[in-house]
């Protein structure tokens, strides 16, 4: 594989070795000192909350810190009402989700609704067309069908991003899926939404991919993970990665979104809660 891999470490093993490696990459400039400026989330971790009062669960996010939101939908009963909402608490859409698809037509509601939400990214949370592990061929389909809706999201005012996976940093017949998606399409045309929990349990370290692919990110999905075998998904700061050192090279890179997410969570806001207070306090 192109990147550190842990295969065949313990888990403390593996963080310690991501935590050395991570250090040997933060630039001397970066000393300990630097914040991030702002810290967003994904509607999802707070779905529930949400349907019930989306007002008081938005408003509560915006306390805990956060100033950002990924969705692909307004709630409430307008677009209108709902940015206004937003931009009265101190939070605003940055980007949501698209399908992947190169018909125009089956994107247009949604980049609209992006439009109307006034977001800046439309992300494809799976692109592929096949469960994986990938092929070439899979490679080829996906890195075709990108360039062709960065073309069409640009052509609605919006940039595009791929999500990836773990799958990504299992090797095919050229390399790595993660490689090729970002070899083989337009840096014009697609970004990267980089989840930097996925890149660890693929067996990358996350400083090493962002530094592999420098100007390629727009976006960082940030979420820890848990000590132990089953590589468990955490709220960020609960688990082994590094993300002083993570977010060092992301501020060296100049990219400006840093979104938790949390699959499957039972409280999605005092996930966001801890989350928020670790970030803001988070010195790089």
């Amino acid at each position: 594989m192109d990147y550190p891999s842990p295969t065949g470490l313990s888990r403390r093993t593996f963080a310690k070795t991501l935590g050395v490696a991570a250090c040997l990459s933060v630039p001397a400039w970066a000393a300990p000192g630097h914040r991030l400026r702002r810290i967003g989330f994904i509607a999802g971790i707070v779905s529930k909350e949400l349907e019930h009062d989306w007002r008081a669960t938005l408003q509560k996010a915006a306390g805990y810190g956060f100033t950002e939101l990924e969705t692909g939908r307004h709630f409430g009963d307008s677009a209108p009402g709902f940015v206004k909402y937003c931009r009265q608490i101190g939070l605003k859409t940055i980007g949501g989700g698209v399908p992947l698809s190169a018909d125009k037509e089956k994107l247009k509601p949604q980049l609209d609704q992006l439009n109307g939400l006034g977001a800046t990214y439309a992300a494809v949370y799976w692109p592929w067309l096949v469960g994986g592990p990938f092929s070439l061929s899979d490679c080829q389909r996906s890195a075709d069908l990108l360039n062709s809706m960065g073309e069409i999201c640009r052509e609605h005012g919006l940039a595009l991003c791929w999500h990836n996976h773990d799958k990504e940093f299992i090797p095919m017949e050229a390399g790595l899926p993660f490689d090729y998606l970002m070899a083989h399409t337009d840096p014009q045309l697609v970004k990267c939404e980089m989840d930097v929990y996925w890149v660890a349990k693929g067996g990358a370290d996350p400083v090493a991919v962002l530094q592999k692919h420098t100007g390629r990110y727009a976006i960082l999905h940030v979420k820890d993970m848990a000590d132990g075998n089953a590589k468990a998904i955490g709220c960020p700061g609960s688990g082994i990665l590094g993300f002083p050192a993570i977010l060092a090279e992301a501020h060296r890179q100049g990219i400006g979104h840093f979104m938790v997410e949390q699959d499957n969570t039972t409280d999605g806001l005092a996930c966001l809660q801890a989350s928020g207070r670790y970030l803001r306090q988070l010195r790089f």
